[in-house]
């Protein structure tokens, strides 16, 4: 099964039938104080500093540094490791999974052993050769990485078999391992040169890759500053001059500064009535992205209360995703019963045997329990943290008493590796179900961000990934889904996804036109990213 795509020189913003998602602005009014738009047309223009606000509670914070196999927060880092590293493939507005540093792979064996083959002539920005020696010694350390977005491959090896050739070696087939790429650190290519000349911790802090740009200063979970590579391998790429990311509070204080010319925009905006606001003022290009990640109550089946169906069953029951969707979101979310969304592969909205909101139900069951007492986390986002207590509210009526919580993500991550948890407000999906933050990742035995432990449904998950006929995959994660639904082991909401907001005179593709959601964010290709906007 070959497949070869060189990366388009220059990418295309979507006409506007393709990307009818998406929230796109009238042109009227200009930039905050302190930028000035110039000129604007659709033809990129280099040149310009771009910052980029970031809420501290999800992609904010990376407090071990950006090294991508010792980095703690993963995917929720994705912009700033593809800044630095580029990517081995990406995924572009047309949900396409298309070579970047690689140009193409072969599955050969079944399917068994893949052969990437990588773009010649590429050198790390501290001048060393970007090869098949530099990837396979990164994907192995990656295999070992604490991070939660490390491959879960079924790997038997991974070598340079040639210059520009990596062979992974698979004891089975794994279908998705290819998408997985854009879910994994595996993704993002260090210089091994400079991580044993400076050591993990130093670089850590001063990062060298292959991107499209390289470190000035890093300023853990604050300030992250990038400036051109002159050296990227693209041909006029990137546009931008310099590139910073800024930690900032969350929604509100990210318009705020963006209004008062502190950034020219953020990721992942999901507080509606702000969304609304910067949408109103002129100033902004709003754009809804394209979800992959639906919201689930996740339940930890280990310990009471949840190791009885009778109280996963009746927190189902009490749940009326309908009015939550319309009170906290208007509405614009469609409600989905699998751990799929309309942005990724296998979307399924419905699932057979699901079990609807049903108060009476819900009353029956507490009282056969004697009562239910619930203690329910979720990410400290203002949307999120809303859900929580319209759930409290919910779950009142049907006599269960509910203590609530919100986690930074450092937090969140310490709270499921402690197993202690009862139940969490999460996102269950990626582009591919199989990888990321995708059904496994929160219902398989293996994950230790799961409460389920259920030999029969990894089962149905395994068979999933492990073949490469689509119609039969589907079939399995149907199956998956209803059996899911059958012990109650997490209700799904809808299909959220948040936007990107950036002031006019910005461009490119992921922030001012809609793509696929990675786990929450969609992968932005930062060399792509161009601005009109110069300082006054």
């Amino acid at each position: 099964m070959p497949v070869s795509q060189a990366k388009r020189p220059a990418r295309r913003l979507l006409a506007a039938a393709s990307v009818a998602a998406a929230l796109v602005l009238a042109a009227c009014g200009g930039g905050g104080t302190g930028s000035t738009p110039t000129a604007s047309g659709n033809t990129p223009q280099r040149g310009g500093t771009l910052t980029v606000l970031e809420g501290s509670g999800f992609a904010g914070a990376w407090p071990a540094g950006l090294d991508p196999a010792t980095n703690t927060n993963g995917a929720a880092d994705q912009s700033y490791m593809e800044s630095i590293y580029g990517q081995l493939f990406e995924l572009d507005e047309h949900g396409k999974i298309v070579p970047d540093l690689a140009t193409g792979y072969e599955l050969a064996d079944g399917g068994k052993t893949v052969v990437i083959k990588l773009r010649h002539g590429v050198k790390f920005t501290d001048g060393t050769p970007f090869d098949a020696e530099a990837v396979a010694w990164n994907i192995n350390r990656d295999l070992q990485s604490p991070c939660t977005c490390r491959p879960t491959w079924p790997v038997t090896s991974v070598t340079a078999t040639d210059p520009y050739t990596v062979t992974i070696k698979l004891s089975r087939v794994f279908a998705p391992i290819i998408s997985s790429f854009i879910d994994s650190n595996a993704n993002w290519i260090a210089s091994p040169t400079a991580v044993q000349k400076m050591g993990e911790k130093q670089f850590a802090l001063t990062p060298v890759g292959a991107g499209p740009f390289k470190v000035v200063s890093d300023t853990l979970s604050s300030v992250l500053v990038l400036e051109r590579n002159p050296d990227y391998w693209q041909k006029g790429h990137p546009y931008l001059d310099r590139l910073i990311f800024k930690s900032v509070g969350g929604d509100e204080a990210a318009l705020e500064a963006m209004e008062a010319g502190e950034g020219q925009a953020y990721e992942g905006m999901s507080t509606l009535r702000l969304i609304e606001q910067a949408q109103s003022s002129g100033k902004f290009t709003v754009t809804k992205q394209l979800s992959t990640s639906p919201y689930d109550i996740q339940f930890n089946t280990a310990i009471p209360p949840f190791n009885d169906i009778r109280a996963r069953e009746a927190i189902y029951y009490a749940t009326n995703v309908a009015e939550i969707n319309r009170a906290i979101f208007q509405g614009q979310f469609q409600p989905t019963q699998s751990f799929t969304g309309p942005g990724g592969l296998f979307y399924m909205p419905k699932v057979k045997g699901y079990p609807g909101y049903d108060l009476a139900k819900a009353k029956a069951l507490v009282k056969q329990l004697g009562g239910l007492d619930v203690h329910l986390g979720t990410i400290n986002v203002l949307v999120a943290q809303e859900t929580i207590q319209a759930l409290q509210t919910q779950w009142a009526k049907a006599g269960i008493k509910t203590t609530i919580d919100s986690y930074d993500l450092a937090a969140l991550i310490s709270q499921f590796q402690s197993g202690k948890w009862q139940a969490m407000l999460q996102t269950a999906g990626a582009f591919d179900p199989a990888v990321g933050v995708g059904v496994g990742f929160r219902f398989s035995s293996q994950s230790p961000f799961s409460g389920v432990h259920d030999p029969h449904l990894d089962d149905l998950l395994n068979q999933a990934a492990s073949t490469l006929d689509m119609n039969v995959r589907a079939k399995y994660y149907r199956e998956a889904a209803e059996y899911i639904a059958q012990k109650f082991y997490g209700p799904f909401f809808f299909a959220f996804s948040g936007a990107n907001v950036a002031l006019k005179g910005v461009h490119g593709p992921g922030l001012t036109t809609a793509m696929p959601a990675v786990v929450v964010n969609p992968d932005i290709p930062w060399e792509d990213v161009w601005t009109t906007i110069r300082s006054s």
